[in-house]
């Protein structure tokens, strides 16, 4: 087989199951195209055939275990996987994406790894991520210049933008990335993947702080419910994590293969109240062609028996200019303490951004911390009376390659999160699922939320917009 790196791993495991291929088999032609299509994309930290390819000959020990009867094989047994750069893999540092951090191997998994290693899962490759996250792009200090694979001259966004050149471009179905204000659900919206940012806590991961979560981002709802499976055990290090629930995630899971399973979820959509946000009330204001992509996906829910209703804007810019103070202050005090040699090394626009904290007062701080809660608060209240709110994941598409973010302006740097901020403050679960593309051809993501912890519910609702969506186009580059 020829294409085994497209394949989706719900395909991988019962492929498996049966012998028609093995891990090994799938770990090579994933290897290939990482191979092909790192010269333009860039999207890769720490790969590692051998490492790979020495995971996936003990998965095909346990796979033909099985076959003849033996120990079942693990959740994801043989399938390939890429891990964002911040999350830590043992015996690889973790650069942060920056180089002002010192490369030391890490000494643990942390949570997301740990449980992924468990299942079985081949760890192809790290992915790349701008300075510490701070960006909604590719551009990196440390990490060569991420691209877009639907067109190498835009940004495939971020701060997880490799994880989502490399959905999009094929290197194997399962790629994770963190979220504290879009870092998931960007990248995936421009790349035009599906991108999970949970309910705060569902999947454990460290350090846990405010708004932070770790999620999939995949080439279906399918395979992000198949990873959501495994991510969301439990790990006690992760002190902010939910009670554990073994939540039924083969109500998605099984969608992809029966058709009974997928016009349930379609009927379910039927009576539905569904709010839709087209005004975020600040930030840059949503281009006629994302704003047109987004009211279609809405209209066909519409023509599945939901009831839509517009939703009134509930953020202010107070509220993000609050954080702005709070965040510029905690990275301040973080930069303040390297020696002049390691500040220099930072990417010039975030030390920009950092040394706006340096004069703030503890007022500006206190004041902007505070704004978290008022934005959690509002985006509650906002969403109560509907079952599940729509809304852009981005203001526009995808923007040229070499911009630190959209204005590319340090004073102005989150004017494109209006629509995805609110949603880790409020630690309601998110979803980005692509819903058409511009007249350039470059994707454009729908936001689908639902209520706090309703993980599942916002994974079978984005399962259903799968299954009465437009069709798609190929991905890109094989």
């Amino acid at each position: 087989m020829s294409d085994l790196h497209q394949r989706s791993a719900t395909e991988l495991l019962a492929l498996y199951h049966t012998g028609a291929a093995s891990p090994v088999d799938v770990a090579r032609d994933v290897i290939a195209q990482i191979e092909r299509c790192e010269p333009q994309l860039c999207a890769t930290w720490a790969f590692d055939p051998d490492g790979a390819l020495a995971m996936a000959r003990e998965s095909e020990k346990r796979w033909i275990a099985a076959r003849a009867g033996g120990a079942p094989a693990r959740a994801l047994d043989g399938v390939p996987v890429t891990i964002k750069d911040n999350i830590t893999t043992k015996g690889v540092p973790t650069p942060l994406g920056t180089a002002v951090t010192d490369l030391v191997p890490a000494t643990e998994d942390a949570p997301p790894a740990a449980r992924l290693r468990e299942a079985g899962a081949v760890f192809v490759t790290k992915t790349t991520m701008p300075d510490y996250g701070m960006l909604s792009s590719g551009l990196s200090s440390f990490h060569k210049l991420a691209r877009n694979p639907w067109d190498t001259s835009k940004n495939p966004g971020g701060s997880s933008a490799g994880a989502g050149a490399a959905a999009a471009a094929g290197y194997g179905p399962l790629h994770i990335g963190t979220d504290i204000g879009g870092s998931i659900r960007l990248p995936a919206s421009w790349c035009g993947v599906v991108g999970v940012k949970p309910s705060l806590g569902r999947v454990p991961i460290k350090p846990p702080y405010a708004g932070r979560c770790a999620g999939p981002m995949t080439r279906s709802v399918t395979d992000a419910a198949l990873m959501m499976a495994t991510l969301s055990l439990p790990d006690a290090r992760d002190t902010m994590s939910l009670p554990y629930q073994a939540l039924d995630w083969s109500q998605v899971i099984d969608s992809a293969t029966d058709d009974d399973v997928a016009q349930t979820l379609v009927w379910a959509l039927r009576g539905q109240r569904v709010g839709l946000l087209m005004d975020a009330g600040w930030g840059t204001p949503v281009t006629d062609e994302v704003a047109t992509a987004v009211r279609a996906a809405a209209a066909a829910f519409e023509r599945a028996g939901a009831i839509v209703e517009p939703m009134q804007p509930f953020s202010t810019r107070a509220m993000a200019e609050g954080m702005d103070r709070f965040w510029r202050m905690r990275s301040w005090l973080d930069f303040s303490a390297l020696p002049p040699e390691r500040q220099a090394k930072m990417l010039p626009y975030i030390a920009d951004w950092v040394r706006g904290g340096a004069h703030l007062s503890g007022a500006d701080v206190f004041t902007g911390y505070s704004q978290m809660a008022a934005l959690r608060d509002a985006a509650v209240a906002a969403s109560a009376p509907y079952d599940f709110v729509l809304s852009p994941v981005s203001p526009d598409v995808a923007f040229p390659a070499e911009l630190a973010s959209p204005l590319n302006d340090p004073a102005q740097p989150f004017e494109h999160i209006a629509y995805t901020l609110p949603y880790n403050m409020s630690e309601q679960p998110a979803v980005t699922v692509n819903c058409g593309w511009s007249s350039g051809g470059l994707p454009i993501g729908l936001q689908i939320i639902t209520k706090r912890h309703d993980d599942l519910g916002a994974l079978r609702i984005a399962r259903a917009f799968e299954l009465i969506r437009g069709e798609q186009r190929a991905w890109p580059m094989g």
